[in-house]
């Protein structure tokens, strides 16, 4: 197996091998735009590329030292985990912070011994269990199954409220334009203040938009009631895959129950696509906290039947074991000074 640096020609066989949108070419080339140097990497058998390997890479600010991240790609091995550790030397890496896509259900994790045999594999490698910044945990729901499959497997208030909006008379309209993608900017300046959570500017969810949109990546549904959108939804498709990233919602009219609609309809959308499973993007894990701040969204989801997985988590590929230390305890400083922050500006 051959590991060497991919080439614009190669962009098309880059994406038959990669396994999620943050692994994409089109996704890549958004990250370049926002300003980030992106290094792409291919295993190669012979001419035939096996798996394709995508690494930002992210300055820290004020000093000349980098992170690397490469999420949701496949599982590195020993030869791979080499060709990282060259090209964090080469970038002044810190570290770079690993989160495979590799997930279990959650019932079948105590008995998978593959499942620690992976995490002893990292653990010999210099690598070290990081702070998460993609969600360990997942709804994921079988598309496969008939709409009358999983509406059964729903829970009854969630067919309940579905039936409501229904039947108030919201309607779900798929809105793939820049003044849908405006709409849903809107909806999301609300939603930041009643979650209390922070997110991304404007202008990287613009670039992301005119990026992945031309790809037929993104999609975006919104619910409107009475001529007044109260919810919107930026969906991507990739491969056989349904996936629910980014998600905002009005203070108004919230007795209709306009995002169970929403819901069951990407699903339906999703089918029509081809897809076999929609990936909601992130929940808590088992038996959750509810004080989290999570926990609404978290039962929102739970709701649609699908199956709660974990991912095998967050593992940086430590690069300068020196200043490692010291740059997460700034780090967790930050993160309790950000989220003290969020509630002090609401």
């Amino acid at each position: 197996m051959i590991i060497r640096p991919i080439t614009l020609t190669e962009k098309d066989q880059f994406n038959q091998v990669a396994n999620h949108p943050l692994q994409s070419w089109e996704w890549g080339e958004f990250r370049k735009q926002t300003g980030l140097k992106v290094r792409r990497l291919g295993a190669f058998d012979g001419k035939q590329l096996q798996a394709g390997y995508q690494i930002t890479i992210h300055p820290i600010p004020k000093t000349n030292f980098t992170i690397g991240y490469f999420p949701r790609g496949p599982m590195p091995d020993s030869t791979m985990i080499k060709a990282l550790t060259s090209i964090g030397q080469e970038e002044n890496c810190l570290f770079i912070k690993l989160e495979p896509d590799v997930a279990l259900p959650i019932n079948a994790q105590a008995n998978s011994s593959a499942w620690q045999n992976v995490e002893d594999f990292l653990i010999k490698h210099n690598c070290k269990p990081g702070r998460p910044l993609f969600t360990q945990y997942t709804f994921q729901i079988d598309l496969t199954k008939t709409e009358k499959e999983l509406l059964t497997q729903m829970k009854p208030k969630t067919r309940y409220n579905i039936r409501l909006a229904a039947n108030k008379g919201v309607k779900i309209v798929l809105d793939s334009t820049d003044q849908g993608f405006k709409q849903y900017l809107q909806l999301r300046s609300t939603t930041l203040k009643r979650q209390q959570f922070f997110d991304h500017t404007e202008d990287y969810k613009w670039q992301m938009w005119h990026q992945l949109y031309p790809a037929g990546m993104a999609h975006l549904l919104k619910a409107v009631y009475q001529n007044q959108t109260l919810a919107a939804w930026v969906l991507f498709t990739f491969k056989n895959r349904l996936y629910y990233p980014y998600g905002a919602s009005s203070d108004q009219y919230r007795e209709v129950m306009a995002s169970n609609l929403l819901m069951w309809q990407a699903m339906r959308f999703g089918k029509k696509q081809g897809c076999q499973i929609f990936d909601l993007w992130g929940s808590l894990g088992p038996d959750p906290d509810p004080q989290n701040p999570w926990y609404g969204f978290h039962r929102f989801k739970m709701g649609y039947g699908g199956q709660l997985v974990k991912f095998l988590g967050s593992f940086d590929l430590v690069l300068k074991p020196g200043l490692y230390p010291f740059y997460r305890t700034t780090e967790t400083i930050r993160w309790q000074f950000l989220r003290l922050l969020a509630k002090w500006k609401t």
